[in-house]
């Protein structure tokens, strides 16, 4: 018999235009199986299939909470996250393989990479979201040796908010790295090439921030993204795997949401998931690479202080509504 998984497999490929010879060679199984299946001669239903099926009972709820949160795209990880709180106990390939078929098909962009030193580089951009009709902003750092991720949520890009937040990513990095990357944003560059080809004026409130911690601003080259692509990669992470998880399962759960409590589960998102997970691109866990960034970085000392140390962010809090994943899974399952 064949495994709901399979038949999952079975419609995607077909859907990828291939044909039912190529669907039976690459899944091992007989084309007159395809083709029934193809023709809905093959009931496709829990009591078909060979095994129980762990997923069987949350279908429902991994269907409504895909649609509720279109046109945005949940990637597998977060909803098995998520599946596992209302007590999912299958594997993430097996949602993976689930919600292929709840998705368009996307073309992935081939991908530029380099790498740098340890403590030698960081790469810093914006991210730019909707929050109850305003707009809010993402501030993201990363590491380019050990991919170590700093997140924080304000609701300006002024120059002002762009120091404080350097600041603090300064003192969540644990030193200050040897040049920070940027692209051409007004708050960083003030003139192109002011002083001939590559020698650019830069902001004076970040210049000053530079002479005091000791970097060097550095631009990437014009509509080449690509050369910051580490930072690029990882404000689309940010986006797809913790922002629009987090509005659309509160929207969901019908709870409200304001920039404290994107925060609060920011900071709690970056450091037991973003930090903590194996990097694709290294094959380690970026909290295993920050003590070698560490050792290569200038000292960073407080303003406050003139000493080593952190800054410390903003006291945000999480507080969250009465209704639970339990309640969710109950109007689900009745």
């Amino acid at each position: 018999m064949l495994t709901e998984e399979l038949l999952v497999e079975i419609k995607v490929l077909a859907r990828q235009g291939r044909s039912i010879r190529a669907i039976a060679r690459e899944l091992g199984i007989a084309r007159n199986t395809v083709r029934s299946y193809l023709r809905g001669d093959v009931p496709n239903r829990a009591g078909a299939f060979g095994r129980p099926r762990k997923l069987a009972p949350f279908e429902d709820w991994l269907r409504r909470r895909v649609d509720a949160a279109q046109p945005l795209r949940l990637p597998a990880t977060v909803l098995h996250r998520e599946l596992q709180a209302i007590g999912y106990s299958g594997t993430e390939r097996t949602v993976q393989r689930f919600i292929k078929a709840l998705y368009p098909l996307e073309t992935p962009e081939p991908a530029e990479r380099f790498e740098t030193p340890p403590g030698h580089q960081a790469q810093m951009d914006w991210g730019e979201y909707r929050l109850n009709g305003q707009k809010i902003y993402a501030f993201v750092g990363v590491l380019g040796h050990s991919r170590w991720m700093y997140v924080e949520y304000v609701e300006s890009t002024q120059s002002d908010v762009l120091i404080e937040c350097h600041r603090r990513m300064f003192g969540d990095f644990g030193g200050v790295p040897h040049e920070i990357l940027y692209d051409n944003m007004r708050t960083v560059v003030s003139r192109r090439d002011a002083y001939g080809r590559g020698r650019h004026r830069f902001h004076d409130a970040l210049w000053s921030l530079a002479a005091e911690c000791g970097f060097r601003p550095r631009l990437c080259r014009p509509y080449r993204p690509q050369t910051k692509g580490k930072v690029e990669r990882s404000v689309h992470y940010v986006e797809s795997s913790f922002f629009n998880p987090l509005i659309t399962r509160l929207a969901f759960e019908g709870q409200s949401v304001d920039l404290d409590l994107v925060n609060a589960e920011a900071r709690q998102w970056v450091g037991s998931i973003a930090n903590q997970r194996i990097h694709g691109t290294t094959g380690e866990r970026p909290r295993d690479r920050l003590e070698t960034d560490r050792e290569a970085m200038s000292p960073y000392r407080t303003p406050e202080t003139g000493v080593d140390g952190c800054l410390s962010w903003p006291r945000y809090t999480i507080q969250r509504s009465p209704k639970t994943y339990d309640a969710i899974l109950e109007e689900a399952t009745t």
